[in-house]
């Protein structure tokens, strides 16, 4: 009793401690159960009881991490989910044995494999599909299954038809609240004004359908951004083809940053290691391996299948070979897409707050339509008169365009990106970009030209540089092929390396490979080493990829029966630490202490001028049994030093983030010194002490100490992808909007959790393309600038366009109730109102929506991403325009009133009035600073907007159906000038009033 009480007691503080890992991504969230001491039987509980609740698809929770991986429904409130999560949790351990019963009922699993490939032998499965580990299918064989199993392309998920975007538009309340007045005009014998009202909403559903199909297309063309190749082995030969071609039964190859692009059972492994967070929730990569799983349990979880391998992972370590077993709609992503079964984009934040706004606007507008009403008929006007205001007065009042403004804005916005050479591939980036606070930029590729060139080496203290492929010591030119030293150095070099040479016509060639590993293969081929001959001599038998645990590459090569060469290279301080010997003067002598300090300043000194420095060195063992071959008691041989070029513009790019508030971090593989020497150069602390962070550092300092000690340092150098992920964390739970850019496999990780991923277009890969929300096609950060710019001005814009939209209609209401109240008529008559909201309302808005970039929109603080679209304080500013646009009205009204009495006279002159302020408004709403205080760039679109509003306003005066239909009258030189003024006046006092802000 006391052991239950107590694991009761422990669980009861962790109860409240579910905490989301990653924000939902179209429905997908990652939480974690921190502190959690999982059991199976609860994992299974969790997985069975979620899976049931409603609005979730699919469920998978891990024994070992506590993370629990969860598909839900995109309009699902992600504080729901955790809820549902922490109540699950509590009621398991109040009474856990009541449940465990529970969890072993018969149920259909949506992690489960119909055919358990995972607990079947390898030789079972061969041949299964009639193929070989050796030869693979035959061309036969490929044709028979490409028929049988189908092309491996995922299932589109339908796209919406024109048709239900369209009628899509007529489901919003607004919309609902316009067709029952419209039903009740008819009611009431106003046909006509049934006919303006759905006429209203059908121009509305006509331009939303243009927008937002536009957007539907241009999301749907990103979809085959990222279509990866697969090597396989067919007919004993091994070959690349496109993915999509890919049968069950093929021998699918497995290398460093290749994407998986099918569900494969492992066959062979070599330190085999992915990253399967897109299906599992996990971070960190899973080791891999060959045997089948002893433990018969088909409902094995995913993450848990250390001999398969799934479509939708990368891998990011050794190698590895498998068969195919599943592809297109049978792999679990396959399932998971099934399950998910979108029909429609989710809807951003952004759209959501909009949406919020319009039906709060709404239940305003019905609330003073009825107090109109009420009055109308106490000041003894007609039930029938008053019935038709009123309605007329909710359909102006009515933002039924905010939609539309929210779409055509994040669609136009993507295309204009994508013009710029910046590919969005989520419409919630558009936002995000707005709101980036920190980025973290990688180094190499991103900071740097990605293009090493090895510019010194040393060893024993002597210092030779390499200029235009020669070597040069004080002076002197230096043959490799005379000295050992050198020429070691250089052997090492090309064994451990995995660049390939692909030559071409006239004994040119291409080096493919990394800028590191290019760069040491060019020193090579400059100092005359036959490339080719050297690794046939010393064929590679093994790989030891870095990795979280070791910053170096080993590789095993035979030298003759059982002597076998271990060549390494890496970080020197991690190298040197292997190493018990060095050669001086071609003797192998003991490595001191005091040798190991020199090396060490030596090391310091190269690092300090900027150059990435790596430590060579070698063993030589004779040994049975290879792998059991350790990586120790090495020969130093000695450093290499190579630059990566500051990219061009960088500098200056650096200095326009720190003009937009956005603090900038570098984080970087390379040791402190060289780190410090870049970040100095690029001026990375804006003038303050450089404040840097090493990874011994790192490891131990404690989640909360990260994260308080995250804002200030300026470089983050020797990290790797784990420490990539912990800082991009660290920054998150200082309550910052974090950017992260990389091009390569290790960079994946952090890319996913940052709220804006970005990705290289033309030298990152495949796999850091596919988790990226921007892909900057031309590799250039300065475009990540325009990024920036836009997604500021479109969130802007969009604030512009409501801002307007509520500022008028608004005006409309006020008009229509002090009027009422004041007992001075009806100012304005139903047609007119409806036609209003015609003029007025959608394309002045949806041109404000197009605005350019303002002047300042880079050299202001990034917005808060918990702002709503209008604050409080905005609200302040809103209600002070509407009230001078109608006091400034009704004041043309009484005039009116004053000359012709209450007449259809003076209601032209009120309608005229109230059409015109509320044009000229939107040059109002253009900026928060005075018109005239700063130039603004042009907007074609809002002035052919305006001119072409304000001429068809006008144009109804002078066209006799439109005067009938409206019940206007002519006007005279004196009527104009009292409209226009009435037009002018409110612009000029709300100008005015932006010297003197109403609010803060």
């Amino acid at each position: 009793m006391n052991k239950k009480h107590s694991i009761n007691h422990n669980h009861q503080k962790q109860r409240s401690s579910i905490k989301i890992l990653h924000k939902t991504v179209k429905g997908r969230c990652r939480c974690k159960v921190q502190g959690l001491l999982y059991s199976k039987e609860l994992k299974q509980y969790l997985e069975f009881n979620l899976s049931l609740q409603k609005d979730i698809n699919s469920v998978r929770a891990n024994s070992v991490t506590g993370n629990i991986l969860i598909y839900f429904n995109p309009r699902t409130k992600v504080i729901e989910i955790a809820k549902a999560v922490n109540q699950l949790v509590e009621q398991y351990y109040q009474h856990p044995q009541a449940f465990i019963e529970l969890t072993k009922r018969p149920r259909e699993s949506s992690v489960t494999s119909p055919s358990a490939w995972h607990i079947k032998e390898i030789e079972t499965i061969l041949l299964e599909f009639n193929t070989s580990k050796q030869t693979g299918l035959s061309n036969e064989a490929v044709q028979a299954n490409l028929t049988k199993y189908g092309v491996n392309a995922l299932t589109e998920n339908p796209t919406r038809s024109g048709l239900s975007i369209f009628i899509d538009y007529f489901k919003s309340v607004p919309v609902a609240l316009l067709s029952g007045a419209a039903l009740l005009s008819v009611l009431t014998g106003g046909i006509t004004d049934a006919v303006v009202i759905m006429g209203v909403v059908t121009i509305n559903a006509i331009l939303g359908y243009a927008t937002e199909s536009q957007s539907e297309r241009i999301i749907n063309s990103l979809k085959n951004f990222v279509n990866p190749s697969a090597w396989v082995i067919r007919d004993g030969k091994l070959i690349e083809i496109e993915s999509q071609n890919l049968v069950p039964g093929d021998l699918l190859l497995l290398q460093p940053g290749s994407y998986v692009p099918a569900d494969a059972r492992l066959i062979e492994v070599d330190r085999l290691t992915l990253d399967e967070s897109a299906l599992t929730g996990e971070s960190l990569p899973i080791s891999k391996q060959d045997k089948a799983i002893t433990i018969q349990e088909e409902t094995i979880p995913l993450a848990e299948r250390n001999n398969m391998v799934y479509q939708g992972t990368f891998v990011t370590g050794g190698q590895g070979k498998g068969v195919v077993v599943a592809t297109a709609n049978l792999t679990e992503m396959g399932k998971i897409q099934a399950l998910v079964g979108e029909t429609s984009h989710p809807t951003t934040p952004l759209e959501r707050q909009l949406e919020q706004a319009g039906e709060q606007l709404v239940w305003l507008s019905s609330g003073v339509c009825g107090l109109v009403f009420a009055i109308g008929l106490l000041r003894g006007y007609g039930l029938l008169e008053m019935v038709k205001t009123s309605i007329s007065l909710a359909v102006a009042a009515v933002p039924e365009g905010l939609p539309t403004v929210a779409t055509t804005t994040l669609a136009l916005g993507i295309l204009n990106m994508r013009q710029q050479k910046v590919l969005i591939r989520r419409l919630e980036a558009i936002e995000a970009l707005g709101s980036i606070q920190a980025l973290c930029l990688d180094k190499t590729g991103t900071l740097t030209a990605n293009r090493m060139s090895v510019l010194q080496v040393c060893w024993d203290g002597r210092e030779i540089n390499l200029e235009d492929g020669h070597f040069w010591s004080d002076q002197q030119a230096i043959n490799p092929y005379q000295c050992d030293e050198l020429l070691k150095l250089i052997h090492i070099s090309v064994l451990c390396n995995d660049s390939q040479i692909n030559y071409h016509h006239h004994d040119t060639y291409v080096l493919d490979g990394s800028s590191t590993e290019n760069a040491l293969m060019e020193m090579a081929i400059d100092a005359g080493i036959e490339v080719e001959e050297l690794q046939e001599k010393y064929p590679r038998l093994l790989t030891y990829h870095r990795s979280t645990e070791h910053n170096f590459m080993a590789t095993v090569h035979r030298i003759h029966q059982s002597v076998y060469l271990m060549a390494v290279k890496g970080n020197p301080s991690e190298v040197l630490e292997r190493c018990s010997t060095r050669i001086e003067n071609g003797q192998f002598i003991p490595l001191s202490q005091v040798d190991k300090q020199a090396i060490l300043e030596q090391n310091e000194r190269m690092a300090a001028q900027a150059l990435r420095v790596l430590g060579m060195a070698y063993g030589q063992e004779e040994i049975t049994d290879v792998e059991s071959l350790p990586v120790s008691h090495l020969i130093w041989v000695g450093l290499v030093g190579m630059a990566d070029p500051i990219r061009s513009g960088v500098k200056e790019t650096i200095a326009n983030f720190h003009q937009a508030g956005i603090n900038t971090l570098m984080i970087t593989g390379d040791q402190s010194p060289t780190a410090y020497a870049i970040g100095k150069t690029l001026n990375l602390s804006q003038g303050q002490p450089l404040k840097i962070l090493d990874s011994t550092e790192l490891m131990d300092l404690s989640p909360d100490a990260l994260a308080s000690l995250s804002e200030k340092v300026h470089i983050f150098a020797r990290i790797s992808p784990t420490h990539k992920l912990q800082i991009v964390q660290a920054l998150q739970n200082r309550g910052l909007v974090v950017a992260m850019t990389g091009d390569g496999i290790n960079d994946t990780p952090a890319l996913k959790a940052a709220e804006v991923g970005i990705a290289m277009g033309h030298t990152g890969t495949d796999v850091a393309r596919e988790v990226a929300d921007v892909v900057l096609e031309d590799d250039n950060l300065e475009t990540m600038i325009i990024a920036v710019s836009q997604g500021r001005t479109i969130y802007n814009n969009i604030r512009k366009s409501v801002h307007f939209l509520l500022s008028t209609n608004l005006s409309e209401i006020m008009v229509m109730l002090l009027a009422n109240v004041g007992g001075l008529g009806q100012p304005l008559n139903a047609m007119q109102l409806l036609w209003l909201n015609l003029v007025t309302d959608i394309f002045p808005g949806l041109a404000l929506a197009l605005e350019p970039p303002e002047p300042d929109v880079l050299s202001l603080a990034p917005r808060s991403p918990d702002q709503p679209i209008i604050k409080r304080s905005d609200f302040q500013r809103i209600i002070f325009e509407s009230s001078t646009l109608s006091v400034s009205s009704l004041a043309a009204y009484s005039y009116g009133i004053a000359r012709y009495g209450i007449s259809l006279q003076a209601s032209t002159v009120a309608f005229m009035s109230l059409v015109s302020g509320q044009l000229l408004h939107a040059l109002s709403c253009r900026s928060s600073q005075p018109l005239g205080s700063q130039t603004l760039p042009h907007n074609p679109y809002l002035t052919t907007a305006l001119t072409g509003s304000m001429a068809l306003q006008w144009v109804s005066l002078a066209t006799p159906g439109l005067r009938n239909l409206l019940q206007v009258t002519p006007l005279n030189p004196l009527d104009g000038l009292v409209i226009g003024s009435s037009a002018i006046l409110p612009l000029a006092i709300n100008e005015g009033t932006k010297f003197y802000p109403i609010s803060k």
